[in-house]
């Protein structure tokens, strides 16, 4: 290993869009964590580094993740303390294994509509969209956020997947004539109620007329960057695409110096706030096995738009046909927990579903989840049972988003 930082294994469970891994380590204080056997990922050349990276070794990075082949921070003090701060203060996460597939020419605006089901006709240069892409039998190969830099220049800023040599390959197919890339980007996310005081240090005045899913393109003392007012925490919060990898240290540096008098800190994607928020994490709460209707995301798929996308003729006849089951919200019963793989959830001795993510939420003092459930046993208050490490523990269906569920703080 090198120097003290640990990687480990676990499940897809914080996000952004985002996707992140989840460890076992993830609460020190859970009676079994330190029992286990926590196998480690050592530190080499073959995983991409970010251009932040070397900074979050130094800011004392505990796990990092791998994923889009890169190395990924997953907490620094603890995930509760690292929560506490984000919820309370200001935070900054190293995301730049969101990666974006750039798609630029004379086809842009049109193979990026074929990408996804959501109807891109209202997008404006400047905006941002929370999008979906499906394949060929309406399955989701990933959730990015969209953005516009022109009418013939857009970017998908990922989740985890091979979204690129998906778009290459269809792009050859249909012999679209667009070029696919991925840019020198390495975003970082400020977050927390105190992040529009910071972004104003480092950014001027403008920053307060900044909407919700918008962006600018503008510089940070010299180093090129866009900032957008996005990002996976459901608090209020901007993301820093910077344009030069150079630039890494010199920008992490900037950020943490400007807001230490608003008791910044280092982060990474919460599982508690995404869970408390309800937002899906590609590759537990959804995939390829899953369909936009399924997981409460049909009011992003346009199947009455004249444009064509892939996978459309398979989602017209899921939406017609209805489906079996959908992703609901979880109280579970017993001590404080979180889940490295699915759980399977009980009726009696029948399988009715499965805990996709699960977590404990020191705020709402209860254990929260995510679980795809069949349709007759998702009715609110019902009450079901989750085999866990622990033993079955009852779990009762509940109302989600857990926390502010009209995302006010985000979009204030």
């Amino acid at each position: 290993m090198v120097g003290s930082a640990r990687c480990t294994f676990g499940f897809r469970g914080v996000p952004a869009g985002f996707t992140l891994l989840f460890s076992s380590l993830y609460f020190g204080a859970f009676r079994n964590c330190f029992t286990m056997s926590n196998p480690m990922i050592s530190i080499g050349p073959r995983v991409r580094k970010s251009s932040f990276f070397d900074a979050t070794r130094r800011a004392g990075c505990k796990a990092y993740s791998v994923y889009n082949h890169m190395y990924m921070p997953l907490y620094y003090e603890s995930p509760e303390a690292d929560f506490w701060r984000l919820v309370e203060h200001v935070s900054l996460w190293d995301v730049a294994v969101e990666r974006q597939v750039e798609i630029t020419g004379p086809d842009a605006a049109q193979f990026t509509q074929y990408l996804t089901p959501r109807n891109l006709d209202q997008c404006s240069v400047g905006q941002c969209k929370y999008v979906l892409l499906t394949d060929e039998n309406g399955g989701i190969i990933n959730d990015p956020v969209l953005l516009k830099l022109a009418e013939d220049r857009f970017w998908l800023s990922l989740a985890d997947s091979d979204v690129l040599l998906w778009a290459k390959g269809l792009a050859v197919q249909g012999k679209w004539d667009v070029e696919i890339t991925e840019p020198d980007v390495s975003p970082l996310q400020v977050q927390g109620p105190k992040s529009t005081d910071l972004m104003r240090m480092l950014t001027g005045d403008w920053i307060d007329g900044l909407k919700y899913f918008w962006f600018r393109e503008t510089d940070i003392d010299g180093m090129p960057v866009i900032v957008s007012r996005t990002g996976w925490s459901s608090e209020r919060g901007y993301e820093i695409f910077l344009r030069d990898s150079r630039h890494g240290d010199r920008l992490w540096d900037m950020i943490m110096e400007a807001g230490q008098p608003l008791q910044i800190g280092p982060g990474a994607p919460s599982a508690i706030r995404r869970i408390e928020a309800g937002m899906m994490s590609y590759g537990a709460d959804m995939t390829l096995a899953t369909n936009p209707f399924e997981v409460g995301l049909g009011r992003l798929v346009d199947l009455e738009m004249a444009n064509d996308f892939c996978g459309k003729a398979a989602l017209t006849t899921i939406r017609d046909r209805g489906t079996s089951r959908q992703l609901c919200g979880l109280e579970i019963d017993g001590p404080p927990l979180a889940n490295e793989h699915p759980w399977p959830v009980f009726s009696s001795n029948q399988q009715v579903g499965t805990v996709t993510s699960a977590v404990y939420s020191p705020r709402l003092e209860k254990n929260i989840a995510l679980a795809i459930l069949d349709n007759e046993h998702a009715e609110i208050g019902q009450e079901l049972k989750t085999s866990t490490p622990d033993g079955r523990l009852a779990c009762t269906v509940t109302q989600y988003p857990f926390y502010d569920p009209k995302k006010k703080l985000a979009a204030a």
